[in-house]
């Protein structure tokens, strides 16, 4: 920021000063938010449609069962889907921030905290029509400035892709773990592999790959019918030396249930899919306890090549 007020700019006096302390200042503040948070996982895929806000909020509230505290972040921007998911009708306006520092989140049931831009929206069917920085800016405040106290887990949603937003929280929460959700079909499999590149990039370590509508259960009979194959989830993790984490098998009711405000995967119900669900997030907090993957290094030019030695190498 200080290299770009030299001679000529039209940098007016002590302005440049100013923004270099407030980013000083909002730096410090996402420090002490993020070092009250044990586990961080960004929920990610190169390819949209394959669930991950579901994946994200089913993760959320059931670990959240599970007695730990909780956080949801919903960082896709000019998608969110959070609020409606969870039936979050909550305006910021209407909280009661008078003499607080920070915002408090929304909340829902004793164990989980929720942000989403829809929070801060007073009608939610308007478009967010943003660039790059503006996007960078309410991503990090969503972590500086909301109360989201001590947590064990923080829970983020991204949009799909590897663009402004998964690369802000890679670059705001740099012990952030990645969870990819993937579809079986092979069209949905080539997107996420760039997902997996991308945390070989940028260091993001990687908890595991989840394989979303592993086939169809039907509501009569309760069979599982695979009309978009299986098994191509776990193909790619193995490909990649990533954790397979579990496959999730299609279920009306997961439809309803979101549509609702009740997400099903994480309800108390008898299914295939809740109980495909119950693993992955055993198998999840597993991975957490245990060292998550990092990814091999790809040469970034250095002396070390593509086998590059961080204990040893000054890159």
């Amino acid at each position: 920021m200080g290299s770009s007020c030299g001679s000529g700019s039209s940098c007016s006096s002590g302005s440049c000063g100013s923004a270099d302390a407030a980013i000083a200042q909002q730096d410090m503040a996402i420090t002490s938010s993020l070092g009250k948070i044990k586990n961080k996982i960004l929920v990610m895929s190169g390819k949209g449609g394959v669930g991950k806000s579901t994946v994200s909020t089913n993760l959320a509230l059931g670990l959240a069962k599970k007695g730990y505290k909780v956080g949801l972040m919903d960082v896709d921007l000019h998608g969110p889907d959070i609020c409606r998911m969870l039936n979050l009708t909550d305006k910021l306006h209407e909280s009661q921030t008078q003499g607080r520092n920070l915002i408090p989140p929304m909340q829902y049931g004793d164990n989980l905290k929720v942000i989403s831009l829809e929070y801060m929206m007073e009608d939610r069917d308007d478009p967010i029509i943003w660039r790059g920085p503006l996007k960078v800016q309410a991503i990090r405040q969503f972590v500086a400035d909301m109360d989201w106290g001590d947590l064990d887990y923080l829970i983020i949603d991204a949009p799909p892709g590897t663009g402004d937003e998964p690369l802000t929280v890679a670059q705001t929460i740099k012990d952030a773990h990645a969870l990819v959700v993937t579809t079986p079909q092979e069209v949905a499999l080539a997107d996420v592999r760039k997902s997996l590149n991308f945390c070989k990039q940028v260091k993001m370590k990687v908890i595991g790959m989840v394989e979303n509508m592993s086939g169809f259960i039907c509501p009569h009979c309760e069979e599982t019918v695979e009309i978009f194959k299986s098994g191509g989830g776990e193909k790619t993790a193995a490909e990649f030396g990533v954790t397979f984490l579990g496959k999730v098998p299609i279920d009306p009711r997961v439809v309803v249930g979101g549509d609702d405000g009740s997400p099903y995967l994480s309800s108390e119900e008898e299914s295939p899919a809740i109980a495909a669900f119950a693993s992955v997030i055993s198998n999840v907090e597993k991975e957490v306890a245990n060292k998550p993957v990092t990814l091999g290094n790809i040469d970034s030019g250095c002396g070390c090549g593509g086998t590059c030695n961080p204990d040893t190498c000054d890159c």
